[in-house]
């Protein structure tokens, strides 16, 4: 970088520019005046080789090669910042409980331990100071634009840190933030005091406030947001957000959505869903969690505090505080102002293979910071069915008789029990048959006990407990060596997964199973794998058979034709 000759200030006048101070701008030695047209500089200025300023106010920036600034009101850093990092979000409570500091690092697995284990505060000490330093890292007097991004049409931009490959078209206000490498912030959009991830997206009019998105998630359509994490691939329009925790992959589309105080993962919210956590009595401090695969229908109502097992589908108001987390792959339903469960149904459903299959299809990410599991077989659900067997069985022997029995303020019907035992049953075959399947044993990786999902990764909670002891004792220096730790374990998730089920079947059988017996349970599992798959086939078939082709081929006039429209436009 080189100071700026006297010949080449008075060009730029001549190109209408001004400056504060000639001498604190800096450039390339390959500047040439025509990079600067129009505009208005003050404090420090670097501009790179091939960066262009054109009718703008900059103040205070180092502005990466090739990159373009145009049309903006404002581009200020007005005092010493760390962009960001730092920033405490109330993330799951709205009175603090849940606090987690963002910095450009932060994984959903490192945000989980900061929200979930507030009860170790040696552990949240260790992760805020690291946060801490990491903020401290980037505290600066000058902002930075990285290279090759292009700012246009944009009104105030105010201690905000930009990546590289960034491209700002039209937005209202930024303010103490960071934007990672080939974000894009579109239209009217707001952003106070928070983190867009690589490959973040805003746009038209979307607002956040104290807000951590993540890799390649999408903001769109007036979404407004405060107090919340969103991490990699999710995805939400119209609604609103306040104090939660996004796990991977939570979508809302609708305007009529609220989701507040709670934690979701791989969920979906239909429209007019809502979840209420304002009781009035003690303040807003209750939140609900909805595991990975919890879906809301249309109009469903949850009142807070309240916990469901993974993969449950939600229909109805719910406002007893209900907790089904015994009881994955389930739906919950209302009926006359009551809960009733629908123990394992959801296994039977053609969504949930849906579901299942579509999420890793859509990972947009590269940077891949958050640790990620899409295995349909894992420890997690299976240990939740191996629980919920037994809590089936508990329940039916406490009045065998009895047509409907009460379980955590919900009811569960009689046949529905039964049937939830014969799914879940023949589904832990499946799952065990294709854990045993992959992986291999070695005492190196010991599954045992049980499992957890860490926002989006499967882990053993000996290993959780494991790292926590690590960062309570001072052996990781930084977030990214802690990831690393939970990387390490996800790189060997077969073998981990293989030996837990190794474990489960040797309880079951009584003894350790032979060659002879792990192989008669991966066949076993293979044949219950595709008796699921005949019942979700036969699932799909029902929603592509002919009563769905009701208002297909108006002006037909014959079947023929009316399925020939229903089939073409469902690309059947």
């Amino acid at each position: 970088m080189r100071n700026l000759t006297h010949s080449e200030i008075e060009a730029i006048k001549r190109l209408g520019t001004t400056a504060e101070d000639w001498a604190t701008v800096l450039v390339s030695e390959d500047f040439r005046p025509e990079q600067l047209i129009h505009s208005h500089l003050s404090g420090v200025i670097e501009l790179q080789s091939g960066a262009r300023i054109a009718h703008a106010h900059v103040a205070n920036y180092r502005i990466g090669a090739r990159t373009t600034i145009e049309q903006v009101t404002a581009l200020q850093c007005r005092h010493a910042s760390s962009f960001g990092s730092g920033v405490t979000v109330s993330t799951m409570n709205e009175c603090e409980g849940r606090k987690v500091a963002i910095c450009e690092a932060l994984s959903a697995q490192i945000a989980y331990l900061m929200a979930i284990y507030r009860h170790r505060p040696q552990l949240i000490n260790r992760l805020e100071e690291l946060v801490r330093q990491a903020a401290d890292a980037r505290h600066d007097t000058i902002g930075t634009i990285g290279e090759d991004c292009s700012i246009t049409g944009a009104r105030f931009l105010r201690e905000v840190r930009i990546g590289n490959r960034v491209r700002i078209d039209g937005a209202s206000a930024l303010t103490n933030g960071s934007i990672l490498d080939d974000a894009y912030v579109g239209v009217d959009v707001k952003a106070y005091d928070f983190i867009l991830a690589e490959g973040a997206y805003l746009n038209n009019g979307a607002t956040v406030e104290r807000c951590f998105v993540g890799e390649s998630c999408i903001m769109d359509k007036g979404f407004t947001a405060a107090d919340s994490l969103f991490f990699a691939n999710s995805h939400c329009e119209n609604g609103e957000a306040a104090a939660i925790f996004a796990g991977p992959y939570t979508v809302s589309h609708h305007k009529s959505s609220l989701l507040i105080a709670g934690m979701f993962s791989f969920f979906n919210a239909g429209s007019g869903s809502n979840q209420s956590n304002h009781l009035f009595k003690s303040g807003a401090v209750h939140q609900a969690v909805h595991p990975r695969g919890c879906k809301f229908a249309s109009g469903a109502y949850i009142m807070a505090p309240a916990l469901e097992g993974a993969f449950t589908m939600v229909m109805g108001h719910h406002s007893r505080h209900h907790d089904t987390s015994a009881f994955p792959f389930s739906y919950l339903l209302e009926k006359e102002e009551r809960s009733f469960l629908l123990p394992a149904v959801n296994l039977t459903s053609y969504g949930t293979v849906r579901d299942i299959e579509k999420w890793p299809k859509r990972d947009k990410r590269k940077v891949m910071r958050d640790v990620i599991n899409f295995e349909e077989h894992n420890p997690y659900t299976t240990g939740a069915m191996l629980h919920a067997v037994d809590q089936l069985h508990l329940i039916e022997e406490q009045n065998p008789d009895s047509p409907v029995y009460t379980y955590n303020r919900i009811q569960i019907r009689a046949a529905a029990l039964q049937r939830g035992l014969t799914l879940y049953n023949r589904a832990i075959v499946a799952a065990l048959g294709a854990m045993l399947e992959r992986g291999a044993s070695s005492e190196r990786y010991d599954g045992d006990g049980r499992w957890v999902d860490l926002a989006g990764q499967y882990i053993s909670k000996r290993a959780v407990d494991r790292i926590i002891d690590q960062i309570e004792q001072g052996e990781f220096n930084s977030l990214q060596a802690i990831d690393n730790a939970f990387r390490v374990f996800a790189v060997h998730y077969d073998d981990y997964a293989h030996s837990w089920a190794e474990g489960v079947y040797a309880a079951l059988l009584g003894h350790t199973p032979s060659v002879e017996e792990v192989q008669e349970a991966i066949t076993a599992g293979r044949h219950a794998r595709e008796s699921f798959r005949q019942l979700t086939d036969a699932d799909r078939a029902r929603d592509c058979g002919i009563d769905m082709t009701v208002s297909y081929g108006l002006d037909s006039d014959s079947t023929e034709e009316r399925l020939a429209d229903f089939r073409t436009v469902r690309g059947l």
